[in-house]
Parts: structure tokens; C-alpha cells; sequence
């Protein structure tokens, strides 16, 4: 695609690209701020498999987190535990 005429399309893919680079430095920037939270959280005595679990949540509708914990419910008596 390199030649006359293409400048403004090279420029374009070049700045795309550029942009997607950045962001993904950014992505990789926030998975590393977001493993120091989970270190914190664990330094003071919480379990992060716990507040991930809870971070998860928070994330869901509440329709879905309710279908969930309802069938999580249903299931589990189904098994002969006392999960909730």
C-alpha cells in the first residue's frame, strides 16, 4: 500500500496503530496498579479470592446476580450444602 496516493491512508493506519499501542501500555499500566490493590488488600488480611469474587459481583446486573445466588441456592441444596 506504500506509493502515491497513500499517504493519507498510511498516515491514518500509522496513528491507528499508534493509538492501539498506547492504549495497550495503558491496559498493561492498570493491570499492573490493579495487582498492587489486590497485594494491599491481601498485606491487611483479606482474601483476594474473596474480594474478586465481591469486585465480580458488584460488576453483574442485579437481576443477574440475583438468577445467580438463586440457582447457586437451588444447586447447592440439590448437593446438601448450606452455601448462603
Amino acid at each position: 500500500m506504500s506509493g502515491k496516493g497513500h499517504n493519507s491512508s498510511d498516515d491514518k493506519l500509522r496513528l491507528l496503530v499508534e493509538r492501539i499501542e498506547r492504549l495497550a501500555e495503558e491496559k498493561d499500566d492498570l493491570a499492573t496498579d490493579i495487582a498492587a490493590v489486590y497485594a494491599e488488600a491481601k498485606a491487611v488480611g483479606y482474601n483476594t479470592k474473596i474480594v474478586r469474587e465481591i469486585v465480580k459481583f458488584r460488576k453483574m446486573k442485579p437481576d443477574d446476580l440475583q438468577e445467580r445466588n438463586s440457582l447457586l441456592q437451588i444447586y447447592g441444596s440439590a448437593l446438601g450444602l448450606d452455601l448462603l
